[in-house]
């Protein structure tokens, strides 16, 4: 597992979109995947991403 990240850490995709936290790591079939949620409009999101689609965002949540 890579562990670029610490859980608590706010992350965002590469490409864009909502900020996310880092809940944790797991095992994906061929890479660990980085678990992360977020807040859509009120509702609470959960996903697993591959780790280098990820950056650390520039600013911590409060």
């Amino acid at each position: 597992m890579s562990g670029n990240f610490k859980i608590g850490d706010v992350v965002l995709l590469k490409s864009g979109g909502e900020a996310m936290t880092v809940e944790g790591y797991e095992d994906g079939e061929n890479t660990p995947l980085v678990k992360c949620v977020w807040s859509d409009k009120g509702k609470v999101q959960r996903g697993n991403f591959i780790e280098a689609t990820l950056e650390k965002a520039n600013y911590d949540v409060v």
